[in-house]
């Protein structure tokens, strides 16, 4: 059952909306870029940095200790979120970070194949185009994945198979569950970027059975420079670490080195730990709104802003099938109109909306569909549809001297 009231007062948990620009307070919709972040959040990042700021698993002082544990506990909340155990959470910086390490830890040469998806953000190309040879899964003509051609191409048996969940770029999600099992029938290694996914509907790892997946906190109210990579223990032991240091090691001899066991294997370094800390207290907030309630949401704000563009004839949209499954996502653009800057410029200075414009880090994608720059509208559960409608009505006004 769900319970959309819960929704309704939570604005006043997120000081961000109320910055202003001239006087006139802004209205965020940006959130596939990074989401905004409520007070809870930041006030478990400020409690690390305001008390004793020790390091993670450094000693066995009572500092270490305090802090080390709560660490522990934002990893197993973690684990919690996507249904597997603790030790398959790896921290990471960021998405692009956990990818990297995937991409490098399976030692990859240009005799193995990646098949990777059109409609992928660059971080889930470039790594893989860097090591291997890529094969890329073809798009329909209105910007959905070919799945005809996905299940052609997988029986050629690509080593890696690289699936993005849920686009940046149209908020539409692709049939995850199915391609994986057709992944895996071939003997496929599946890397799930979930970076847009995670934040707005509940993800279970274990009923998918992919290898890996990742995400980045701060599309989910959390902080920036912390990212999480799930593997599952079998795979993730497969990997080589990406980097060496302090932390990662049980013992250390001038010509011989022991690793640690899962996780910490792959977490050179003092890790972000106020930005772990941050981390859980957003999954924290998020399960005290019922991640059913946020997807709810984004779905009816999502169905409300394809809605209003498709009443708009001087507006295109990128993949606009109205019985695809989606978030509230939407990227346009305007075929009088190949350049866009200036339109997120004053969409920004005079009406106070923040977009995004431009490729979006999916270059490839937005040019094969709009051949131009898009400008790129996305809510969240701050949001609401007036918004969605002061942001349509502001390029109405916009088009009348621009487009």
């Amino acid at each position: 059952m769900f319970d959309l009231d819960k929704l309704a007062n939570i604005r006043e948990d997120f000081p961000g909306l109320n910055a202003e620009i001239d006087g006139r307070k802004i209205t965020y919709l940006d959130s596939a870029a990074t989401s905004l972040k409520p007070q809870q959040m930041i006030d478990a990042t400020v409690e690390y940095y305001g008390g004793v700021s020790s390091n993670v698993h450094r000693g066995k002082g009572y500092a270490i200790e305090l802090v080390s544990n709560k660490f522990e506990r934002a990893r197993y909340r973690t684990a919690e979120l996507l249904s597997c155990s603790g030790n398959e959470i790896v921290f990471t910086k960021n998405t692009t970070e956990a990818i990297n390490l995937v991409a490098s830890g399976l030692n990859l040469t240009k005799d193995d194949t990646v098949l990777i998806c059109a409609d992928s953000h660059h971080s889930h190309q470039l790594p893989w185009m860097s090591r291997a040879t890529t094969e890329s899964v073809n798009l329909l003509p209105e910007g959905g994945l070919d799945l005809d051609d996905y299940r052609e191409k997988v029986k050629k048996g690509p080593k890696v198979v690289a699936i993005t969940h849920c686009s940046n770029v149209t908020g539409v999600y692709n049939p995850l569950k199915e391609m994986a099992a057709i992944a895996k029938e071939y003997g496929a290694i599946v890397v799930v970027d979930a970076a847009q996914s995670v934040p707005h509907k509940k993800v279970n790892v274990l009923e998918l059975d992919i290898d890996f997946l990742t995400f980045s906190p701060h599309k989910m109210l959390g902080p920036t420079g912390v990212g999480v990579l799930y593997g599952k223990k079998e795979m993730l032991e497969q990997l080589t670490p990406m980097l060496f240091g302090g932390g990662m090691v049980d013992w250390v001899e001038l010509d011989h080195y022991r690793l640690r066991k899962l996780p910490h294997r792959l977490e050179a370094g003092t890790p972000h730990i106020s930005g772990v800390l941050g981390l859980g207290a957003a999954i924290d907030y998020l399960n005290s709104i019922g991640l059913d309630n946020v997807e709810a949401h984004d779905k009816h704000l999502g169905n409300y802003m394809l809605k209003l563009a498709n009443e708009r004839d001087y507006l295109k949209v990128i993949q606009p099938d109205p019985t695809a499954e989606r978030g509230a996502v939407l990227s346009l653009w305007v075929p009088s109109s190949p350049k866009l800057d200036d339109t997120a410029r004053v969409l920004s200075d005079t009406y106070g909306i923040m977009v995004r414009n431009g490729h979006l880090c999916a270059q490839p994608y937005v040019d094969q569909i709009a051949g131009s720059h898009v400008i790129r509208v996305s809510a969240y559960l701050y949001n609401n549809e007036s918004e969605i409608e002061h942001f349509f009505n502001a390029l109405d006004d916009i088009s009348a001297f621009m487009f």
